[in-house]
């Protein structure tokens, strides 16, 4: 889907077509669409394809005055998915009339944050500006998922206490996943950046100068805080399949000594259920209760003696 935009004192209205200096946002786009941005901007078709690769990394390049960034962007997956969050590049791309971004996605969150007016000030003249600004607000959004990531081993790690099974550890291994693909994103961001702050790629006044590293210091922060969430998570995930393991082991040997218990009175009642004569309590009225006192004394015994060892 294509959609123009122009600012206008500061907010972001919508165009109905092409104008120079708008900004082009094409989210998951046809080739047509793409052939369109191209005829309208000047864009090479290549150029514009590069970003939607899912395996395309973070960099920059330059060519005959049309400029090509791309970065990785955090973004959250379907309940149904094998992993709550993944990483999606999006491609930032400068001609001398427009900014163009390109996404796979219908909706980056970078994108909609910037749309919604979560980020001030954007003009869509300031092509390097708007550029900086949405390298902040993609590192910004790097550690809202972060935190979320956090809340999550919060909640499994309650449910974990008396588990018995691995899907609590299982969910725990895929936010451990998803921390590994943040990481190699925000990493491959970082040397992104940091080539476009040494290179200077584009034109940078003292103000862009500190955004810049403003975001590189946000980036950190991501970074810092993803690495030790992962690190919490691993050990996390080691030391709960031991509590899984143990609590299954209690549930055992409850099993089993009441196995034991159970299996007493079934083998005294056997010992005098034998059609054999001389057996005691043969020929008594009370016969029946005697054995049943008999066999629960024994159980009982029993129990006192595995209470006593710490077998209960």
């Amino acid at each position: 889907m294509l959609t123009y935009y122009r600012s206008i004192g500061g907010k972001l209205t919508t165009l109905d077509a092409y104008t120079d200096g708008c900004w082009v946002n094409a989210a998951d786009p046809s080739p047509e669409e793409l052939a369109r941005v191209s005829r309208e901007t000047g864009l090479e078709l290549d150029y514009l394809s590069y970003p939607l690769d899912p395996d395309e990394r973070s960099r920059f390049e330059r060519e005959d005055g049309q400029l090509l960034i791309i970065m990785q962007t955090s973004y959250r997956l379907p309940e149904e998915s094998d992993i709550p969050y993944d990483t999606v590049p999006l491609g930032i791309l400068h001609t001398d009339h427009c900014v163009v971004t390109v996404c796979s996605l219908p909706e980056n969150p970078v994108i909609k944050d910037v749309l919604s007016g979560l980020v001030r000030r954007v003009s869509t003249v300031k092509k390097n500006r708007l550029t900086l600004q949405l390298f902040l607000r993609n590192a910004q959004r790097f550690l809202i998922d972060v935190r979320q990531i956090n809340k999550r081993v919060d909640a499994i790690e309650d449910k974990l206490e008396n588990s018995q099974q691995n899907r609590e550890l299982l969910n725990l291994l895929k936010l451990e996943k998803s921390l590994v693909y943040f990481m190699t994103g925000l990493k491959a961001n970082e040397a992104m950046m940091e080539r476009v702050k040494r290179d200077r790629i584009f034109e940078m006044y003292e103000e862009d100068s500190d955004l810049l590293d403003d975001v590189l210091i946000e980036n950190l922060q991501a970074i810092e805080m993803a690495s030790i969430a992962s690190n919490i998570l691993t050990s996390m995930a080691g030391a709960f399949a031991s509590v899984i393991s143990n609590n299954v082991n209690q549930v055992v040997k409850v099993l089993t000594v009441t196995t034991i218990l159970v299996a007493i009175p079934t083998l005294v009642s056997g010992f005098f259920g034998m059609n054999v004569p001389g057996l005691p309590f043969h020929n008594s009225p009370y016969g029946f209760w005697l054995v049943m006192i008999v066999a629960m004394g024994i159980a009982t015994l029993i129990a006192v003696l595995f209470y006593r060892l710490r077998v209960l």
